[in-house]
């Protein structure tokens, strides 16, 4: 089995497409589909379902993919880590990043280290925590700061960043802000809530701590980025319970704590791959963040 005929493999499985693919790798679409050919007959198994629009991966594609991707990217980290012991840092940082993390400066961090390893290509990927996680685990990422969605495993590590309490966020002129005080979730069960999508790490503390209370609630309004949470709540159109740190970026919306819901603190994490497996660059930017030197060069 040739590196060549995975790196073909997962550029198909992406694209869905043979020609998509062939002018990403700029080889031509024959060669490609050849050396897929070349791959099954290896395997003695289909690895795609093709039709005249697409293509799609048969069952034994899907277990190919997750161990082809982890494949190549140790090949990457192997040629990075060459290249790192010779003392010039190169390839790709692969990042991940939940909006609005908490504990660290994504973008200061980013510039802190693009000034010191200048050769080094960095990427950028946004998403919910649990798709996050998966993506480390396949090796897509080299890293992500996400919410603690699962236990450490044999494919995924996490190193703790911060904690901190959820918050109602509402309106000034709602109920609530009226009293001014320490709610808890039994009191909420009949309000309209403003809410990321499931995969989000607030979102899964605060339907972990509902759920917890015994409390059914109604995400009426679901968004996929913060200003659009804050804007809808500061139309008086629902609350939102969200991590401590989000209540500085709307200073005019009434924050009131959350009692009562016992261990739903939220909890942002770097997820890394195995020691063992973890990039060079990966691990530059960690020492980066330990050293707490993204603020200045």
């Amino acid at each position: 089995m040739e590196l060549r005929h995975l790196q073909h493999f997962v550029a198909v499985a992406e694209d869905q497409h043979f020609t998509r693919a062939a002018e990403r790798l700029m080889v031509s679409q024959s060669g490609l589909s050849a050396s897929i050919r070349a791959l099954e007959r290896e395997l003695q198994t289909p690895l795609f379902v093709r039709t005249t629009r697409r293509v799609t991966l048969t069952e034994a594609g899907r277990a190919l993919l997750g161990e082809a991707e982890r494949i190549l990217a140790q090949v990457r980290s192997a040629h990075e880590a060459v290249a790192a012991v010779q003392g010039v840092l190169r390839g790709t940082l692969a990042l991940g990043t939940e909006q609005c993390i908490a504990g660290v400066d994504v973008a200061g961090l980013l510039a802190a280290f693009r000034r010191r390893h200048p050769d080094v290509e960095i990427r950028l990927r946004q998403a919910g925590s649990g798709a996050l996680a998966e993506e480390v685990a396949a090796g897509r990422l080299d890293l992500a700061f996400a919410y603690r969605t699962q236990a450490d495993t044999d494919q995924l590590r996490s190193v703790s960043l911060t904690g901190e309490p959820m918050t109602v966020l509402c309106h000034p002129t709602h109920r609530l802000a009226t009293g001014g005080a320490a709610v808890m979730p039994e009191e909420l069960g009949g309000e309209v809530f403003v809410d990321f999508h499931p995969d989000w790490g607030p979102r899964r503390t605060t339907d972990t701590a509902f759920a917890a209370a015994g409390v059914r609630r109604t995400v009426a309004l679901e968004v996929n980025d913060v200003h659009s949470l804050l804007d809808l709540v500061d139309e008086n159109l629902g609350i939102a319970v969200v991590p401590r740190h989000f209540r500085h970026k709307r200073e005019a919306l009434t924050a009131l704590p959350v009692k009562g819901t016992g261990e739903a603190v939220y909890e942002t994490v770097a997820l890394l791959p195995p020691p063992q497996a973890t990039s060079p660059a990966a691990r530059a930017l960690m020492a980066l963040l330990e050293q707490g030197t993204h603020d200045g060069p």
